[in-house]
């Protein structure tokens, strides 16, 4: 739909924007020569902040009005950090507490125990929430990278490895050797760690360095703490438990209840 304009209406439309952008401007001078910040400003007037950037540049703020603005900057972006923070604890206990009751669902598949017991003796637990394992011995590496893989459903692009080796051991091969093992490209290797050694020559000959692998997934770590905690629970509440093979559970394990030791004994 098109509108005509009579003779001179157009010119009339064009001054009366043109008065109104100028009051919006004075509007904001005088805002801006009281103190406020640019995002006050703009949500007083409803006007951009590029568009009050260019209005306001030239404009000088005292020393108390500055102060004034960086004391309310600081304490918004305090504000905005504490909340920031309260969402993620309340996140990480939601995911820990989830984790912790579906850990007695996986009792029984012997690679989440297995993985999980040793992640908790040889894993790392500090509260910058990175889930790496570091070991020497290339099957416990196999293992774990199984678990990662079966039961933790991690993606190959998220595994990061590590080596640290002594400078007696540094061969071109042993980066192929952990890749092997591993079962990660190189490209996913990062900057090996070389660590001085007092000895004069090589030692151990048949040493490959210590192998770290390495994920950054928050949530992950979350819930492997979680599973920690709900093996913890299942097996201080099931203390009467063996692990004996039943016929019902294909290629797997289950635990039933143990016998007292004084009917064993009696046997």
């Amino acid at each position: 739909m098109y509108v005509r304009l009579v003779p001179g209406a157009h010119i009339r439309y064009v001054i009366i924007i043109i008065a109104m952008r100028f009051e919006d401007k004075l509007k904001a001078v005088n805002l801006r020569q009281k103190g406020f910040s640019y995002k006050e400003i703009s949500q007083k007037l409803d006007l951009t902040k590029s568009t009050l950037s260019d209005w306001l540049k030239d404009i000088e703020l005292t020393s108390e009005q500055k102060q004034r603005l960086m004391t309310k900057k600081l304490s918004s972006g305090y504000k905005g950090a504490k909340s920031n923070q309260r969402y993620a604890e309340k996140r990480r206990r939601i995911i820990i507490e989830r984790a912790k009751k579906e850990a007695p669902s996986f009792i029984c598949n012997p690679l989440f125990v297995a993985g999980l017991m040793l992640y908790w003796a040889e894993g790392s637990k500090g509260r910058y929430e990175r889930i790496e394992f570091t070991n020497s011995d290339p099957e416990l590496i196999r293992l774990m990278m199984r678990w990662f893989r079966e039961i933790c459903h991690v993606e190959e692009k998220n595994f990061k490895i590590y080596l640290y080796l002594h400078k007696f051991h540094v061969r071109k091969d042993v980066r192929n050797f952990w890749s092997a093992v591993a079962g990660v490209p190189l490209n996913q290797f990062r900057k090996d760690i070389i660590k001085p050694t007092i000895h004069s020559q090589r030692t151990n000959k048949l040493y490959e360095g210590t192998c770290r692998i390495s994920i950054s997934r928050v949530d992950l770590f979350r819930r492997i703490m979680g599973w920690q905690a709900g093996a913890v629970e299942y097996f201080v509440k099931h203390r009467n438990l063996s692990i004996s093979e039943d016929s019902e559970f294909v290629g797997g394990i289950v635990f039933r209840p143990m016998q007292k030791w004084s009917r064993i004994i009696e046997k």
